[in-house]
């Protein structure tokens, strides 16, 4: 963990904590149901998951965490309103969801030299290297930005075979990017949400394997 104070791992742990258990939640429905579900509280706890890793992304002056959290973010949010929940929320909290991703992001530009600096010309990290944690963290978001259109398709908030397909590929790039960059945060994180990427696929396959042998 050189590098970094410990109370900046710890931020991005529990980060991770919360996306652990949004997988652990589905994983838990989905299971009980026999086929795979995108319950509520999955969506809630990716919001607190990725308020806490975009906020460790900055403190580790690390743009490719930056980055795949600004893309999904939203996505959350969007599905938290499909799921009917967004607009129980108060006024005051729902401003403060929507600004501060985009106020972080204005704050850390504000000056664009000394942002390209720290985050393109960073000496702890080589370019080659922050191509190739943005491209994982790209296809790996991509995973929400399918989901959203799938879902958007469908009209109904869903996790589709796709989004697990992805997330595996995904997760496979942040693992070997966290690897290279000594990161525990994303190896630890990425490691778990293996095994609940497979287990939904066998899910999904044996549902539509059972519905298919209904008709």
């Amino acid at each position: 963990m050189q590098g970094s104070p410990a109370w900046i791992y710890a931020i991005g742990f529990l980060a991770q904590a919360f996306f652990s258990a949004r997988l652990l939640y589905q994983w838990i429905v989905t299971e009980k149901a026999k086929k795979v579900l995108s319950p509520p509280g999955f969506w809630i706890l990716s919001i607190f998951g990725s308020y806490l890793l975009f906020i460790y992304g900055v403190f580790r002056n690390d743009f490719a965490i930056i980055l795949g959290q600004l893309i999904s973010y939203y996505i959350y949010l969007w599905n938290l309103d499909m799921k009917g929940l967004w607009r129980k929320l108060p006024v005051v909290l729902k401003s403060i969801l929507l600004l501060t991703p985009v106020a972080a992001s204005v704050f850390l530009m504000r000056d664009i030299p000394a942002f390209t600096a720290t985050f393109f010309q960073n000496k702890n990290i080589p370019f080659w290297l922050l191509i190739f944690g943005s491209v994982g963290q790209v296809l790996f978001t991509f995973r929400f930005i399918y989901q959203w259109a799938y879902s958007r398709h469908h009209h109904e908030s869903t996790l589709p075979i796709g989004f697990w397909i992805i997330s595996l590929l995904g997760s496979a790039s942040i693992i070997a990017y966290g690897i290279f960059r000594l990161d525990p945060v994303l190896v630890l994180g990425q490691s778990f949400g293996f095994v609940a990427y497979i287990r939904n696929i066998m899910i999904d396959h044996l549902n539509k394997k059972h519905l298919s042998n209904e008709e």
